[in-house]
């Protein structure tokens, strides 16, 4: 029986969802010839080699901080990962060549669905990475309008100091698409006026690790509506295995 080998490729991922998830899910279905593998890449400059010395591999997940970065080193991207202008998947086809997917959008689509209600219009994405340009995807799937903030004004974003009551007023669906309140750095937290948060309001934060981070509780405090990204990345695992195996 050959391998399959699969893997994430990121930058400082010790703690990873994904060797655990697919370890587990491995294990579970009996899987014998499936093994999952961390690739902590200090530089992409290292990855032609990483695929060179592993033939067994048939796919891999992307994360922070390469998932656009990794775009010029696939032969082909799917429609959605070009429209993101980001991967998260990579396929590595029976000939060798590398095809990069997003299921990020996906995951995070399918995890902010059943929490929307008609008056949850417009969303505000904290920052400007691959898993923003994701959210911002799925948003406009959904016909959510959604505006980007970023530390520094630009023509696509506004800056933190920019939001205020009139923003929350206008947008009901505030989503963390910054590293920040991740584990180890628990106390930190996206630069936002939190008592304008109310029961009208989705707080939505991709970090995972801890369960519960310091953004999601200061607007549960106001009474918001709040999700991790913990689900998202289940449904984007989920989603990766189905193009791995396709």
């Amino acid at each position: 029986m050959s391998q399959r080998h699969y893997g994430l490729i990121g930058r400082n991922i010790a703690y990873s969802f994904s060797k655990k998830y697919f370890t587990d899910k491995f294990a579970l279905g009996s899987l014998e010839d499936c093994f999952y593998n961390i690739f902590d890449l200090p530089t992409l400059e290292a990855f032609p080699k990483l695929i060179a010395e592993n033939p067994n591999l048939k796919g891999l997940n992307v994360t922070i901080p390469y998932k656009e970065a990794i775009l010029p080193y696939l032969h082909k991207l799917s429609k959605s990962a070009a429209q993101i202008g980001a991967a998260n998947v990579i396929r590595l086809t029976k000939k060798g060549k590398l095809k990069g997917y997003n299921s990020d959008y996906y995951g995070f689509m399918k995890s902010l669905k059943p929490l929307l209600e008609s008056h949850h219009k417009k969303a505000l994405i904290l920052g400007t990475g691959g898993a923003a340009k994701a959210v911002a995807f799925a948003l406009n799937k959904l016909g959510i309008l959604h505006t980007f903030v970023s530390r520094e004004a630009t023509e696509k974003t506004i800056d933190y100091n920019r939001i205020n009551a009139t923003t929350f007023d206008n947008y009901h669906i505030i989503i963390n698409c910054t590293p920040l309140g991740t584990s180890p750095n628990i106390k930190e937290f996206p630069p936002i006026p939190y008592e304008f948060f109310t029961n009208k309001h989705i707080a939505f934060d991709l970090v995972y690790n801890p369960e519960e981070t310091v953004f999601l509780k200061k607007a549960k405090k106001k009474g918001a509506v709040t999700k991790n990204g913990y689900d998202m990345l289940v449904f984007q695992a989920e989603k990766a295995w189905k193009i791995w195996n396709k």
